[in-house]
C-alpha cells in the first residue's frame, strides 16, 4: 500500500475528528503550494479573497461559499498549527461525551456563528467602518472554541493538564479564553476575536439546548449529510460474460439429450408408446417426456 493509499484508507475509514484535522491539512498544503507557482510567476497570490470570509457585505454576495471555506483555511503555519492541536485535544475529549456527528454539527454551526458575530460588528460599530472593505477572517478557531465551551457547559469540571499551568477544570479554561477574546476586540485582530465570541456563543447555546432535548444543529448535519448523498458517485455495475469449458460442454449434452428426445417423440408419433423399448420409456421418463 502507497503512502496516498494509507492516506485515503485513514480518512475514509476514521473517525469525523480525523477527517475534519485531514481537510484543515489538506487545505493549507494545496494553498500554500500554490502560492509557491505564483511566487516563481511573479503574480500576486489573490486566491485568499476568494475563499476568506470578507466583511465587506457586497463582498459576500458574490462569493457566498466563504461563509463554510472559512473555518477549514490556513495560510500562516502556527496559525494551523495551534488549531489543529486544539481541535485534536477538545475533539477527544468531545467524543468522549457526544457521537461524532455532533462533533461535525458543532464544528460546522460553531464556524458559521462565529462568521455571522464578525460580520456583524464590523457592519454595525463604527469603530470597523474604515477597514471592513480590505478586512477578511479565515482560519478553524471559531468552530474549535465552539468545542471547548460546549463541554465546558456540559462537563465544568472535567480537567485537563496545560503544560505550566498543570491541571484546570474546563470551565475555568473557558471563561479565561472568553475574557482574553473580548479584551482582543481593541487589537489588530479584532475580528478574530469577534469571531471566537461567536463560536463560543453557539457552543454555549448548542449544549444548553442539547440538555433540554433539542438539537439545533441537526438542520446543518442534515444539509451536509444530504449533500454528500448528492454529491456521492453511484457505484457502477458492471456486466461480463464468460464462456468457459464447462458451458461449452453443457451445451452439447442438452442438444444431443434433445435430439434423443426428438426421435423418441417421433416414434411415439408414428407407432405409439407401446412400441418404445425398455430403454427409450426409461430416458424418456428420466427426461421429463412423460409424467
Amino acid at each position: 500500500m502507497t503512502f496516498a493509499d494509507e492516506i485515503k484508507s485513514s480518512f475514509r475509514e476514521g473517525s469525523s475528528l480525523t477527517r475534519l484535522i485531514y481537510i484543515n491539512l489538506a487545505v493549507f498544503v494545496v494553498i500554500r503550494l500554490i502560492n509557491v507557482v505564483y511566487f516563481l510567476s511573479g503574480e500576486p497570490f489573490t486566491l485568499l479573497n476568494w475563499l476568506a470570509l470578507p466583511a465587506d457585505v457586497h463582498q459576500l454576495a458574490t462569493r457566498p461559499w466563504t461563509m463554510l471555506t472559512y473555518m477549514f483555511l490556513h495560510f500562516d503555519f502556527l496559525h494551523i498549527l495551534f488549531n489543529i492541536l486544539w481541535l485534536y485535544w477538545m475533539g477527544r475529549i468531545f467524543l468522549g461525551y457526544f457521537d461524532q456527528q455532533k462533533l461535525v454539527t458543532l464544528y460546522l454551526s460553531g464556524g458559521l456563528w462565529g462568521g455571522l458575530f464578525y460580520l456583524a460588528a464590523y457592519n454595525l460599530f463604527p469603530a470597523f467602518e474604515d477597514t471592513v472593505p480590505v478586512s477578511q477572517l479565515l482560519g478553524a478557531s471559531a468552530s474549535v472554541i465552539a468545542i471547548v465551551v460546549a463541554l465546558a457547559f456540559y462537563a465544568p469540571n472535567h480537567s485537563i493538564y496545560l503544560m505550566f499551568v498543570g491541571q484546570v477544570r474546563m470551565k475555568y479554561l473557558a471563561l479565561v479564553s472568553v475574557i482574553l477574546y473580548i479584551i482582543g476586540i481593541s487589537s489588530t485582530n479584532a475580528g478574530g476575536n469577534l469571531a471566537h465570541l461567536g463560536g463560543a456563543f453557539w457552543g454555549m447555546v448548542y449544549v444548553w439546548q442539547l440538555k433540554r432535548g433539542r438539537d439545533l444543529g441537526k438542520g446543518v448535519s442534515g444539509l451536509f449529510a444530504w449533500l454528500g448523498k448528492v454529491f456521492k458517485p453511484k457505484p457502477k455495475i458492471k456486466v461480463t460474460y464468460r464462456k468457459t469449458s464447462d458451458d461449452i460442454e453443457y451445451n452439447r449434452q442438452r442438444n444431443q439429450n434433445q435430439m434423443v428426445i426428438n426421435e423418441i417423440l417421433d416414434k411415439i408419433s408414428k407407432s405409439g408408446y407401446d412400441s418404445l423399448t425398455k430403454e427409450e420409456k426409461e430416458i424418456l421418463f428420466r427426461m421429463g417426456g412423460r409424467r
